[in-house]
């Protein structure tokens, strides 16, 4: 007797358009959502008013594996100013897998383009959680703006993220200094 769970179609529905929103972006039809997780379309529907919903309740399922594979942990002892290069060793480390397409959340907003759309605010409220990490340490860590900081922070973030998702660059050895240029700059000890 096997003991193995298979996933529900809800969990499969949310698979699938992780995976080829990610790979293909969120124009991603309807029926290819629906093949790729082995459900109808009918019972997509059943399960999520909309692909727009389908698409938004994918990312916050994807929120968690983010900040984990991202942010120091909890009670990570070290400096504010290593927590925050520990952010950015995870971009570097991860832009160097093949995989790597950038930042979904990222992508998402740029795609969309409606800020209002149900996947566009959860895309943008994973990344203000992101932002408000940086800002918390900036702060621990002294810095004299720290608002201004974690902007500049995200700012770096998206763009490596994005120019290393499209094969623009290679961030080895370029995001570290950069982010440390901005924390000297800011007086984050």
């Amino acid at each position: 007797m096997s003991t193995e769970v298979k996933p529900t179609p809800r969990e499969r529905l949310l698979e699938a358009a992780a995976t080829l929103t990610y790979r293909q972006g969120v124009g991603i039809g309807i029926d290819a959502l629906c093949k790729a997780a082995g459900v109808s379309k009918r019972s997509m529907y059943q399960l999520f008013d909309s692909k727009d919903d389908l698409l938004a309740a994918s990312l916050e399922q994807r929120a968690e594996t983010f900040v984990t594979s991202l942010l120091p942990v909890p009670d990570d002892p070290r400096a504010p100013r290593r927590r925050i290069l520990h952010v950015f060793e995870q971009v570097e480390a991860q832009a160097g897998a093949p995989e790597f397409l950038g930042c979904r959340y990222l992508s998402v907003q740029i795609e969309l383009k409606d800020e209002n759309h149900p996947a566009s605010q959860a895309a943008r409220r994973i990344k203000s959680n992101l932002t408000g990490f940086l800002r918390t340490e900036a702060q621990r860590g002294g810095a004299n703006d720290p608002a201004l900081l974690a902007r500049q922070l995200m700012l770096v973030f998206d763009g490596a993220s994005a120019r290393a998702g499209i094969g623009a660059d290679d961030l080895t050895g370029l995001i570290t200094p950069t982010v440390t240029l901005l924390l000297d700059a800011a007086g984050v000890a």
